[in-house]
């Protein structure tokens, strides 16, 4: 990869940028630059110069593995010959990345659906959009190369809607509303993404369901129009309403003993079939530990939400 250095990074550590730019951790961003494997305008540089502005950083990232298909937990809930949709499970990590090759969603999809290599990114077969670690529920799988064509078209279109359940800090004076802010990196810490000037177009919409005063916590219908990275959990801190259980984005364990990940869940897709045209609604229920969550709330101090869903 070759990327210019913004105003947002200008005057950084070259091992920083090449950190973040790569989305590997500070050691491995040393020794791609001690190795000639990063260099800045076609010359090598050490570790802790600070780059200006405009500076090309080139990073030639090393090969990684072959996907192999291997057994991973996860439900199936549509299926037909062109599409899959698949309900993933909480700490399962959508495809192979730096560090993590082994126990990915992308390796069990392609033990279930072995046709599907080849189709799209490499080690990544099939996939369209992916979802965070510890968020659990829906996404899209393209089992064919018409499908993965007429998929991402319609994802880059906003043509697909993804709803998500989260409980989050705080309550709300208004039922609802939408935050249209753009997210880029964060220039201080490579993995996280914050809502800044420079950063790609972002637009988030969200309805209260529930409220309870008495422990300070919202649940609330989340629906993406855009889909960048952490784009739920970013929004929803810019505004003071981080989700329950997201240690990156400021919202520890809110005294609640059900609470062991980040409290957010892809709940519903609705799509066009990019063969047929048929439209398809996929809902996965709520897990079993984000449920515990809501019974240990007990009945709202505003609206409700059925427990059983």
């Amino acid at each position: 990869m070759i990327i210019r250095v913004d105003a947002g990074l200008a005057g950084e550590r070259a091992d920083k940028i090449v950190a973040m730019l790569a989305e590997v951790s500070r050691s491995v961003a040393r020794r791609l630059i001690e190795t000639g494997a990063a260099q800045v305008d076609g010359s090598p540089v050490a570790p802790r110069d600070r780059l200006d502005v405009g500076a090309m950083v080139s990073i030639d990232l090393p090969a990684t593995e072959t996907l192999e298909p291997e057994e991973v937990a996860f439900e199936v809930r549509y299926e037909d010959a062109d599409v899959a949709v698949v309900d993933k499970p909480s700490g399962i990590v959508v495809h192979p990345g730096t560090g993590v090759m082994g126990g990915t969603l992308a390796g069990g999809l392609l033990f279930r659906w072995p046709q599907i290599r080849g189709i799209g990114q490499e080690n990544r077969w099939g996939i369209v959009h992916r979802l965070d670690r510890d968020t659990s529920g829906l996404l899209m799988v393209a089992l064919t190369e018409a499908a993965y064509e007429g998929l991402t078209a319609a994802i880059a279109a906003h043509e697909v809607s993804r709803t998500y359940l989260a409980l989050v800090q705080g309550g709300f004076a208004l039922p609802g509303g939408t935050i249209d802010a753009p997210i880029g990196r964060d220039p201080r810490r490579p993995t996280r993404r914050v809502v800044r000037r420079e950063g790609r177009p972002a637009r988030t919409h969200y309805r209260r369901l529930a409220g309870w005063n008495d422990r300070g916590v919202s649940l609330l219908e989340v629906r993406l129009e855009t889909g960048r990275t952490h784009q739920i959990r970013v929004h929803l801190e810019s505004i003071g309403h981080p989700v329950i259980g997201d240690r990156v984005y400021g919202a520890p364990n809110p005294r609640m003993s059900s609470v062991e990940r980040i409290w957010l869940h892809a709940v519903s897709l609705s799509f066009a079939h990019p063969v047929t045209g048929a439209t398809i609604d996929v809902t996965a229920p709520l897990p079993s530990d984000l449920q515990s969550t809501l019974e240990e709330l007990g009945s709202a101090d505003v609206g409700g939400y059925p427990k059983n869903t």
